[in-house]
Formats: structure tokens, C-alpha cells, sequence
């Protein structure tokens, strides 16, 4: 479960970076919004995986309220799902 986590959080962070820094300006700057269309229902998804698997990974591994706290922060915050591997222990 911790490796499939992994992945979903580099996944989630990477669309949400394309889609804060790449498609946003296009839509705000260009006037073209096909940019977030296609890349907010993938980011959405991804999303909800990760919260989704970070409940289950809680209850497995036993998270606090902190540690769980910081890992669904770090879900909002820019670059922050790349940091997340520091609260995982197999």
C-alpha cells in the first residue's frame, strides 16, 4: 500500500503543479481554458485517491492526528506531495 501511495502522491503532485503553473496561466493570460479541462479531471482524481489511501494508511500504520494532518497539508500545498515519503514507514 505504501509504494502505490508513493506513486499516487508523485502523480498527484505532478498534475497539480501542471495544473497551477502551466494550464492556469494559459487559460488566465491566453484565454484558453482546454488546458485546465483536460489536465483538473486527472488532478481530481488523484486527489482523491491520495486522501482516499492516506485514510487507509493511517488506520494501517497507525498515523496520529498530526502525522495524518501534515500528510493531507502537504496534498494542497505546491511541491508538498513530494515531501511525503517522510511520514511513511514500512
Amino acid at each position: 500500500m505504501i509504494n502505490i501511495f508513493k506513486i499516487v502522491s508523485l502523480l498527484e503532485g505532478v498534475s497539480y503543479l501542471l495544473l497551477l503553473f502551466i494550464a492556469t496561466p494559459i487559460k488566465y493570460l491566453q484565454g484558453n481554458p482546454e488546458y485546465v479541462k483536460m489536465l483538473g479531471m486527472p488532478h481530481g482524481l488523484l486527489f482523491v485517491a491520495y486522501i482516499i489511501i492516506a485514510i487507509m494508511l493511517k488506520f494501517e500504520l497507525n498515523w496520529g492526528g498530526k502525522t495524518f494532518g501534515i500528510v493531507c497539508l502537504l496534498s494542497i500545498l505546491p511541491f508538498g506531495t513530494f515531501f511525503v515519503g517522510k511520514y511513511l514507514k514500512e
